[in-house]
């Protein structure tokens, strides 16, 4: 396995941009140099990260999510 990221990436299992593999390794996430616990999804491409909106649920019972704009920089917290 490569020690690169994906330019998109999702923590849920019933999106295209899921990666089980990639997820297991402990990924991190730095947005506007402050690292983040609670992103659901990033686009370094694109400059965005969704995270959660407190503990807010939808009508199916998946977490709300905001998405926000500025520097995305995710990295291995293992470092294998």
């Amino acid at each position: 396995m490569s020690d690169e990221l994906p330019d998109r990436l999702s923590v849920d299992p019933n999106s295209p941009y899921y990666n089980a593999d990639i997820l297991s390794r402990d990924v991190g996430i730095r947005f506007k140099g402050i690292e983040k616990t609670n992103v659901e999804e990033y686009c370094v491409s694109e400059g965005w990260v969704r995270v959660t909106a407190g503990n807010a649920k939808d009508r199916y019972g998946n977490p709300l999510t905001i998405k926000v704009h500025g520097p995305v920089e995710p990295y291995f917290r293992d470092k294998k």
